[in-house]
């Protein structure tokens, strides 16, 4: 009956190798520092960037609003901001919607 099975394959199969416990964890903290880096860390700063942007807003600005929506502050409050976007037309938006502040005078170039 041993024909059936070659004697390479009808031995025990040896003992698997014992491997320290902090390289299985090298690979996953490589991966988590590489991802914050990355990704995390690069977002916070943009995040920073656009809170002190929106909190630096004053009337007379000429923003871009994440609509594409472009105009002049002519008013603004705690939490919303007006756009004047054509002479007389006002739109009243949410204050972290503004994008973009442009430089002066952007608005009669278009």
């Amino acid at each position: 009956m041993s024909f059936f099975v070659s004697d390479a394959m009808a031995q025990a199969a040896g003992g698997a190798p014992q491997g320290g416990g902090m390289e299985a964890f090298i690979l996953p903290v490589g991966l988590i520092i590489m991802l914050y880096f990355l990704m995390i860390r690069p977002q916070m700063k943009r995040q920073k960037e656009h809170t002190k942007m929106v909190e630096a807003l004053s009337k007379g600005d000429e923003v871009q609003t994440d609509g594409g929506i472009m105009g002049k502050i002519t008013d603004i409050n705690e939490d919303t901001v007006k756009l004047e976007v054509a002479e007389g037309v006002e739109v009243k938006i949410r204050r972290q919607s503004v994008n973009t502040v442009m430089p002066k005078g952007s608005l009669k170039e278009l």
